[in-house]
């Protein structure tokens, strides 16, 4: 088999194994009570609909920032992974979302983790606007 035989076998090959899936998160701010004091409240956590975890993932640590105010700390928290699909509310909890002057760009980050301080082996992201 000549040279070019062989980079067109293994460019079919990557072809019809497709593109590599990407770690995802989804959620809502279904549940949550509305606040636009500017004084966050201590509140479970949305449910995160999980997409590709990596494998190798034991723990996903998940943070919160306010895109519009990136300094205040909304915290997050870390939950153990064994293949669910989802996380449910009050797996941990956080600083809700309560923007005093409209409406804010939120961002949840999650991180997927070998070991519970270990680096990160993918990341994912995911934005919603407060309040809706």
């Amino acid at each position: 088999m000549g040279r070019h035989a062989i980079a067109a076998a293994a460019a079919a090959l990557l072809l019809a194994a497709g593109p590599a899936s990407a770690f995802g998160i989804r959620f809502d701010w279904k549940g949550l009570e509305r606040c636009t004091s500017g004084h966050p409240d201590t509140v479970a956590n949305p449910r995160f609909v999980l997409e590709d975890v990596p494998e190798g993932t034991k723990y996903i640590r998940f943070r919160l920032k306010d895109l519009d105010v990136p300094q205040y700390d909304h915290g997050g928290g870390v939950v153990r992974y064994t293949g669910q699909k989802e996380i449910a509310p009050g797996a941990f909890t956080y600083r809700s979302p309560c923007p005093p002057d409209g409406v804010h760009t939120y961002e949840w980050t999650a991180t997927a983790l070998g070991s519970r301080t270990g680096r990160p082996l993918a990341i994912a992201r995911a934005r919603r606007k407060y309040p809706e």
